[in-house]
């Protein structure tokens, strides 16, 4: 940035709109450049997602992730309940979820769940995981920023946004 600016200051100033014209296209292929950067950066599946040891894995200290598991109040969640079977709970959530706009269904197992989604403006992936639990009949839910150090509560709306969704139908 400081190399445009430069480059903009040295230039001979005999004809304003065309150094004016100039500026600009360097900074809209500069933007371009970060944004196609960020596309980049985001688009590759982290390796931090999945289950351990029958559990979702941890969120990292930034507050951009909310956990069911999390063991400090910032990153906690509660935790889905469902009644009848997992398939019809693991339905239900597919469902559900689906129904959100830039959602995709990325990983699709028996008991576990990942979906990727897309923030509208800049197109940011959070990753949103599910772990279905038959015996207790409850869900662990991870949601979580891939980039980013804040999200302004955006993975913590999102799950709660599902769970009422869920508990709405759960109830039909």
């Amino acid at each position: 940035m400081c190399l445009l600016v430069g480059v903009l200051i040295a230039m001979p100033v005999t004809n304003p709109r065309k150094w004016w014209r100039r500026g600009l296209v360097w900074f809209l292929l500069i933007v371009l450049l970060f944004w196609l950067g960020i596309i980049f950066m985001t688009s590759a599946i982290p390796e931090n997602l999945g289950v351990i040891e029958g559990k979702l894995r941890e969120c990292p200290d930034s507050p951009n992730c909310v956990s069911t598991e999390a063991t400090d109040a910032s990153h906690l969640i509660p935790r889905i309940e469902f009644t009848g079977t997992a398939a019809d709970a693991r339905a239900r959530l597919i469902r559900v979820v689906k129904e959100m706009p830039r959602t995709k269904l990325v990983t699709e197992k028996e008991n576990y769940l990942h979906f990727e989604c897309r923030s509208r403006l800049f197109r940011f992936v959070d990753d949103l995981e599910f772990l279905i639990d038959s015996d207790t009949r409850m869900i662990q839910v991870r949601s979580a920023s891939r980039i980013g150090y804040s999200d302004l509560g955006v993975n913590r709306a999102r799950v709660n946004q599902v769970r009422d969704a869920f508990d709405s139908r759960n109830a039909q």
